[in-house]
């Protein structure tokens, strides 16, 4: 079970690390609220990052702020419920209509990765301080 965890945490580890090299280049990364950019500071994945749950924003201030960034690429890094696969899925949609590349492979690969243990990107520091747990480091 050991050896499964220590695997788990590590590739955990290394998706946030290459999260972390892609939001330094011209990419945005669109989480869901404050306490997600505060999450992700702590596991130092930091750069242009935006929340769509901060200050009243509607569906369509966020489709604008993502447009007036004028970025290549946005990553999305909603949260792993129900509500958190419609934003993602509705802000896919819309952004590729405007012709901006979408990134959905972080937060599908942490989404499979973290199961049941979380279900929000505010708790992956707390989930991955369960694994380092478990495994006895």
């Amino acid at each position: 079970m050991s050896d499964k965890l220590k695997n788990r945490f590590e590739k955990i580890s290394q998706l946030l690390e290459q999260l972390a090299i892609e939001t330094t280049k011209d990419v945005l990364l669109v989480v869901e609220g404050q306490n997600d950019i505060e999450a992700l500071k702590e596991l130092n994945v930091d750069g242009n990052i935006i929340s769509v749950k901060t200050g009243g924003k509607s569906f369509l201030d966020v489709l604008m702020e993502v447009e007036e960034q004028n970025i290549s690429e946005v990553i999305l890094l909603l949260d792993f419920d129900r509500r958190g696969r419609e934003w993602a899925q509705r802000l896919k949609q819309n952004l590729e209509e405007k012709r901006i590349k979408v990134n959905i492979s972080f937060w599908n690969r942490l989404r499979a990765l973290v199961g049941h243990d979380t279900k929000d990107v505010e708790g992956l520091p707390a989930c991955l301080e369960t694994l380092k747990k478990r495994i006895g480091n």
